[in-house]
């Protein structure tokens, strides 16, 4: 089955075909974790048919007839392996648990990329504060150097997903949260919302494209050479409800406005997209 799963290429697009740090992380942890657990499915994957065949109903000679009585060496086996397993997978999870926290910034020589990634339906505006541009459904980045978002919502809840680079995390109205992701090479991968979010959603996916230095720089001049502003009222016409077929950018952004999205009210509707909605 996985090896017809492998051919249709489902597994390329998760972390087991993990592209950054974050992701190789989470997949050697989770192949640990699986190679762990086989001594306890495996043990019972082998012995229940061995026991089913052995005390087969035309077996006469083996009837089950226990003879019921305290063991030591049997309440060893019962007791220690299982509680050996539970404390070794503790041990390793609190280890990467605190490891691959999305908060946790990553090693790196190079200082990260900042952007401000804000959830609409049904799309995603990627803010770049230091650059000064924003594009909408297109993520980029230069591939030698990690990327750290911080994200909210300009409608419900959403989820920030991108498999191969591992992390995922939630974006909610009022509210930051904070990512941490790195690309090991340049690459073009997907990112999506899993948030569940109205009739849109299934669409609701973006680029995440990793490139060289000089073609982050050339990304940079182009959206700056599109031109259009994006400021309140073009959020505000930005954020109503409708999926993009295309990646827009904007090559300038108006100062603050992610703080202004952050400070929209948190009771109902957001202001960006209020009219139709209340």
């Amino acid at each position: 089955m996985l090896l017809g799963l492998g051919g249709c290429g489902i597994l390329d697009h998760g972390f087991l075909s993990a592209a950054g740090p974050v992701a190789d992380e989470t997949r050697s942890l989770f192949l640990l974790v699986c190679f762990i657990l086989l001594f306890v499915a495996g043990p019972v994957l082998l012995l229940t048919p061995i026991f089913a065949w052995h005390y087969r109903l035309a077996n006469t000679e083996s009837a089950y007839r226990p003879q019921w009585g305290f063991n030591w060496p049997l309440e060893g086996l019962i007791w220690i392996p299982p509680t050996a397993i539970v404390v070794l997978l503790a041990v390793f999870l609190w280890r990467d648990t605190h490891r691959l926290d999305p908060y946790r910034p990553l090693a790196s020589l190079q200082a990260p990329v900042e952007v401000q990634a804000v959830a609409l339906d049904w799309k995603w505006l990627f803010i770049y504060p230091d650059e000064g541009v924003a594009s909408v459904d297109e993520l980029v980045f230069p591939a030698d150097r990690p990327v750290h978002l911080s994200l909210t919502s300009g409608t419900v809840m959403q989820s920030f997903f991108v498999p191969r680079l591992g992390g995922q995390i939630y974006a909610m109205a009022g509210m930051t949260t904070q990512l941490n992701l790195a690309a090991s090479e340049p690459g073009r991968f997907l990112g999506e919302n899993t948030q569940f979010n109205g009739i849109g959603f299934q669409n609701q996916k973006f680029a995440v494209l990793a490139q060289s230095t000089e073609g982050y720089a050339t990304w940079l001049a182009e959206v700056r050479a599109s031109g259009g502003i994006l400021d309140r009222d073009a959020f505000k016409a930005l954020s109503a409800r409708a999926t993009q077929t295309e990646p827009l950018r904007f090559g300038a952004v108006a100062p603050g406005l992610f703080q202004t999205v952050l400070s929209l009210d948190t009771t109902g509707p957001h202001a960006g997209h209020s009219q139709g909605h209340r």
